[in-house]
């Protein structure tokens, strides 16, 4: 993923090919469509497969840094994107985690890594990375592999940097619980 719309793809003889899209949401899609083939195109997903649909930025995330995101999740089934499960796009509140606490999903702390402030990422995570076994009552089948966009608007880095105030940037971390995607955080809505 590039600036100006464009995409940058190596063939399997490693040629490079760039393309450019009529607009951002073109060049989203078709970034999303790119990580579910390969995602189809794979014998077993044991892993999670990222794939960036914006960059975003300034300092890519690591352990330990605080982000507010924008998600939604869908169920991955039939080879495609099945029935959104949970997301917050259309609601007030983001969610506020830590990466590395282990208080969301192992997918979502292993493919969260690097984003950037504004960036947006497509994730496709396999059960034993999401709620394995015993999935999430009501919401998520056992054994479910998961699809989620995330946008970074928000971050909070933990590397101690002095800001005009004299306060360090980590001493301002939100300490509130992160409310998803944890499987007893699902709101009844």
């Amino acid at each position: 993923v590039r600036p100006n719309n464009y995409s940058t793809f190596y063939d399997d003889h490693r040629q490079n090919w760039s393309i450019m899209f009529e607009s951002e949401k073109a060049a989203v899609d078709f970034s999303k469509q790119v990580c579910i083939a390969k995602c189809n195109s794979s014998p077993a997903l044991e892993s999670v497969l990222c794939q960036d649909l914006l960059l975003g930025e300034g300092q890519g995330v690591e352990g330990g840094d605080s982000l507010e995101v924008a998600y939604t999740g869908w169920l991955f089934q039939n080879n495609g994107l099945g029935q959104v499960f949970d997301s917050n796009v259309n609601k007030d509140k983001l969610l506020r985690l830590k990466l590395g606490s282990g208080k969301v999903i192992k997918g979502w702390e292993e493919g969260m890594l690097g984003m950037k402030k504004g960036g947006r990422r497509f994730l496709i995570i396999p059960p034993a990375w999401a709620y394995g076994a015993q999935g999430v009552a009501g919401r998520v089948p056992p054994d479910s592999t998961l699809a989620f966009e995330v946008e970074v608007r928000r971050v909070k880095l933990t590397k101690e940097c002095s800001g005009s105030d004299g306060l360090s940037v980590s001493s301002r971390d939100s300490p509130a619980p992160s409310p998803v995607p944890s499987s007893d955080g699902f709101s009844s809505d």
